[in-house]
């Protein structure tokens, strides 16, 4: 069990359960509060309620202590998808309540069901850890749960409104180079000379934009650390950290695995996300399964993985940019910039330079 008093400074129990009182969620104290790992930085706190069948267990997510402008609205924004989600054969936690008001507990926050399931970046069990086939089996499972997610309507889900389309490609290349260039206010950066040439990828990305795309909802940061597994089988539990969670084109949650999918060179060093890794599919064999699973044209592929190569790689930058004023430790902030080069030098070769 959490310490009571720092579960206390996080979540006030008494007022929590007031709230679930007026939802007819439980009665009495909440119980067995118990802080999570998960996410990055919001806040996942598991505990039980007393039922007439029984104790009940929920979790709880709410924004991180030290709130971020856009907080709450993430989290009204995550509510909103769990809620759309309800019914949808794409796995996810199911949601309870939501509490948009930030009066109960001093910021929004929502009730979800708990997930029986593991998350394979932390390590495999016996069973996953064992068989080639579960690992291949898993990796297709990772593109089942993103198709899912594209055959989605999201204007008859309820999700009206949720992303900006209009010129959604036409930003992409634009709003990721600002968001490098921004680093360059952050002092002792040495901006693009660290970083293999940046120009020519936006140049391509402009040049080579495709015309059109079928909208869809897109989970924003999809991968196999964002996913959860079931224990005793290959299949998704569900997929978690929604706060990316936008409208837009799910081709890019595709190349968004494609740009962290470890190639054979990285494979046969050990850089791997998972081990043992040995069973997975290859790159060529996830687009072929989203494919048949979809539907969608793979004809500009390129562009998004191109696309998604330069986007994580300006984010994680970012980092990179802030360990030279000691805002991120130094050691952070040289790995995600190794990993910045990374992406961006397999951005060139794709683009064939």
């Amino acid at each position: 069990m959490a310490d009571a008093q720092s579960v206390e400074d996080i979540v006030p129990l008494g007022r929590l359960a007031d709230w679930m009182d007026a939802q007819g969620l439980g009665t009495g104290p909440v119980r067995n509060p118990q802080l999570l790992a998960g996410g990055t930085q919001n806040i996942l706190l598991r505990f039980q309620r007393a039922e007439k069948s029984g104790a009940r267990e929920y979790v709880l997510r709410r924004p991180p202590r030290f709130l971020r402008k856009n907080s709450n609205d993430t989290m009204r924004r995550e509510a909103r998808v769990l809620k759309a989600l309800a019914g949808s054969d794409v796995p996810h936690p199911g949601l309870i309540a939501a509490c948009e008001s930030e009066d109960v507990l001093g910021v929004a926050f929502y009730l979800m069901e708990p997930i029986n399931g593991f998350n394979a970046t932390v390590g495999l069990p016996p069973l996953h850890a064992g068989a080639p086939e579960i690992r291949r089996q898993m990796g297709f499972a990772l593109m089942d749960g993103i198709a899912a997610l594209s055959r989605i309507d999201p204007f008859a889900a309820g999700l009206e409104g949720f992303g900006k389309l209009d010129n959604y490609l036409e930003r992409q290349a634009s709003r990721w180079l600002s968001q490098l260039e921004s680093y360059k206010e952050l002092p002792g950066w040495p901006g693009f000379k660290g970083l293999p040439a940046v120009a020519p990828i936006v140049q391509w990305l402009e040049a080579n934009r495709p015309s059109s795309f079928q909208p869809g909802i897109i989970h924003g940061d999809y991968h196999l650390a964002n996913v959860l597994y079931s224990p005793d089988s290959a299949v998704l539990a569900a997929i978690v950290d929604w706060e990316l969670c936008t409208l837009g084109d799910p081709l890019l949650d595709l190349a968004w695995v494609l740009a962290g999918w470890p190639d054979e060179t990285e494979i046969a060093a050990g850089e791997t996300s998972v081990k043992p890794w040995a069973g997975f599919p290859t790159a060529d064999e996830l687009v072929h399964h989203y494919s048949v699973r979809t539907g969608r044209d793979m004809l500009a592929l390129d562009w998004y993985k191109v696309l998604a190569c330069f986007k994580l790689g300006a984010i994680l930058e970012g980092s990179h940019a802030r360990a030279f004023s000691g805002k991120t430790p130094k050691d952070i902030g040289d790995r995600l910039h190794a990993t910045t080069v990374r992406l961006f030098t397999r951005a060139h070769r794709l683009i064939g330079l």
